[in-house]
């Protein structure tokens, strides 16, 4: 099924944010509860999905269209 909803990515940018300030700061781990956890696997299971139905997609078009390719030898003539 095809969709064009948009994606809701605010729990990846947290995340990412959250990275860069524990990068920032020099903390050795990160910690996050399991709703935020919860949320971020179900946005990157959707992302991943999304991603790759549009692979596939992408594929069977480039599947559908022929490409000709002519090669003409001249035998080093033009050396």
């Amino acid at each position: 099924m095809q969709t064009n909803e948009p994606l809701n990515t605010a729990s990846i940018q947290a995340f990412i944010q959250q990275v860069k300030g524990a990068e920032a700061s020099r903390s050795k781990d990160i910690r996050m509860d399991i709703t935020q956890a919860k949320n971020l696997a179900f946005t990157l299971g959707i992302v991943m999905a999304r991603l790759n139905g549009d692979l596939e997609q992408l594929i069977a078009n480039k599947s559908n269209t022929e490409e000709t390719v002519e090669v003409q030898l001249d035998g080093g003539s033009g050396w």
